[in-house]
């Protein structure tokens, strides 16, 4: 799985980070979302898919590989 963030389509809501919080981040300045890990381990899958589907922008694509 490879994560594809399209920052400009961020709201800083923070789904993510709350959801999987081992993969996205929030940057301080303003919330806007930050990919820690593009490329996350098998473990994290589930929560990054379901990041993904709770993203209220849309700004999480995943691909699988």
């Amino acid at each position: 799985m490879r994560i594809e963030f399209d920052e400009p389509k961020c709201v800083a809501a923070g789904q993510c980070a709350m959801v999987a919080p081992g993969v996205f981040d929030q940057r301080e300045d303003d919330g806007v979302a930050i990919v820690l890990d593009e490329t996350p381990g098998d473990d994290q899958h589930e929560a990054v898919r379901e990041a993904a589907a709770v993203c209220p922008a849309a700004a999480i694509r995943l691909v699988e590989e």
